[in-house]
């Protein structure tokens, strides 16, 4: 069972500990990697075997970091106390990256970094928007909301395509659009868990007054039990809109999949297929995610995994393609 506090007792900055070998940092990363629940495993049976140690290593900094954003508290003492945490952590990324790694996850990721030659920018990039989750609690814009997904998720998908070996400027353009939808999927599926565990709001300022919702007096009435039937329209059409704005973003990243390698297009596939299915789950729902969080239930992903295996039946583009393209008998 995985607590973020039991973590920090462990492994956290009071700890004292040697450095961890790597088999057993890999098999602390695959623990943590297949311990947690998400709409889909990183390491589910798509992911390349000879890459699974890698995925694991990446997942487990996201997931650690996030956690030292998230998970200790929403109160102003308890994001000080988040905010030091990730500057520590961020101490911890620099000094793996200069070869004095401890902690298991950067002793794998360490190794990761050295087999696939990994730029520190993309992980600092993630670092910066937890750190920015701490003071930054509401968006007035939604180009705001877009630059914060510049740190908070493009970062992961620069990093997948270099774990597959691409180096390409339009490549790194597509997987953005995918990654940035993918966040923004997740922040209108969790309108309402954000208000009430977070006191956080990813509805910019600007859509809420467009369609005339009060977005503060929504998140207050929610975090103190009020009925929010008065909000009910104006927050389903806000959300409605910013799923409207969400969509042609995946349609966008979608280019990206036949011009990967045969055998990395599955992972890539799932990935769009659950954003864009969590997206037609908001829509089922009328778009009332104040009052629920839509799920994807075991037969949804079960036909999902179906559809993402055909991926491997896509016609391959050549574009920064490091293997031959490999076409079905």
């Amino acid at each position: 069972m995985w607590a973020i506090e039991d973590q920090l007792r462990r492994y956290g900055p009071q700890a004292d500990h040697p450095a961890v070998p790597l088999d057993e940092a890999r098999a602390y990363c695959r623990r943590l990697a297949l311990g947690h629940y998400e709409n889909f495993s990183v390491l589910s049976w798509f992911v390349r075997r000879d890459l699974r140690d890698d995925f694991a290593a990446v997942y487990s900094f996201c997931r650690w970091a996030d956690d030292l954003g998230d998970e200790l508290g929403d109160t102003p003492a308890d994001r000080d106390r988040g905010t030091e945490l990730l500057h520590w952590w961020r101490s911890q990324l620099d000094a793996c990256f200069a070869g004095d790694a401890r902690h298991p996850v950067f002793v794998a990721l360490r190794a990761t970094a050295d087999k696939h030659r990994l730029p520190v920018e993309p992980f600092a990039d993630l670092i910066d928007a937890f750190i920015q989750d701490q003071s930054v609690t509401r968006y007035d814009t939604w180009d705001q909301v877009l630059d914060y997904c510049t740190r908070s998720a493009d970062p992961v998908g620069r990093i997948v395509l270099r774990l597959w070996g691409h180096r390409d400027p339009e490549m790194d353009r597509l997987s953005d659009a995918t990654c940035t939808a993918l966040q923004l999927v997740n922040f209108w599926q969790d309108v309402r868990r954000d208000a009430l565990e977070r006191d956080r709001a990813y509805l910019p300022a600007d859509l809420c007054q467009a369609h005339g919702l009060d977005r503060d007096a929504m998140i207050d009435d929610l975090r103190h039990a009020r009925p929010i039937d008065r909000h009910d329209r104006a927050a389903a059409t806000v959300v409605r809109d910013a799923c409207d704005r969400t969509a042609p973003l995946f349609a966008t990243g979608r280019e990206l999949i036949p011009r990967v390698a045969p055998a990395d297009r599955p992972t890539l596939t799932l990935f769009t297929l659950g954003g864009e299915s969590v997206l037609s789950a908001i829509r089922r729902i009328d778009h009332r995610t104040i009052d629920r969080r839509p799920k994807l239930g075991k037969t949804t992903k079960a036909a999902l995994l179906l559809r993402a295996a055909a991926g491997k039946l896509w016609p391959a583009r050549r574009c920064g393609d490091p293997r031959p393209a490999v076409r079905p008998a």
